[in-house]
């Protein structure tokens, strides 16, 4: 008897994006690292004299900042790719162009995030994950809620 086939990345048979433009547009505005966000952030926590090394690829699900001598990795996640505000989210995308296509996209990654939140906390790590926006907003004060939980101060 054979095992059961395990699908290690999201299928999206029978989907299409809107046109191989649009796909490529969306990829390109699309940054990997060194987002806005994940710069404000790092800076506000050097300011609080919190030092981190960006991603550590070997790490899985490639964290954008890393605090090493903490066990903890940060994550920032832009609102819209990450499924902030999730049913809401769906429900827009249910309405949009292509939305069958786009509420599988979002879903996956928020599935994805998860399974690297298990899989780092296994591994013994602590895992934060921020909103693009949230840190936009305030750099500064989402590194001073990010340090409460490790430093134990309330």
């Amino acid at each position: 008897m054979s095992s059961p086939r395990v699908r290690k990345s999201a299928s999206y048979v029978g989907l299409a994006p809107a046109s191989a433009r649009a796909s490529a547009a969306a990829r390109g505005a699309s940054r990997k690292s060194d987002t806005r966000c994940e710069v404000q952030l790092r800076r506000a926590l050097w300011r609080l004299g919190v030092r981190h090394r960006r991603s550590k690829i070997a790490l899985p699900g490639k964290p954008d900042i890393v605090l090493v001598g903490r066990r903890t990795v940060i994550f920032c996640d832009g609102d819209f790719w990450h499924g902030r505000d999730l049913t809401k989210r769906l429900q827009k995308l249910e309405q949009g162009h292509n939305p069958g296509y786009w509420t599988e996209k979002i879903r996956k990654n928020v599935e994805r995030d998860e399974r690297w939140n298990a899989t780092l906390r296994t591994e013994g790590w602590n895992v934060l994950r921020v909103w693009e926006t949230d840190i936009l907003r305030d750099a500064d004060q989402v590194a001073r809620d990010l340090l409460d939980p490790m430093t134990g101060d309330a």
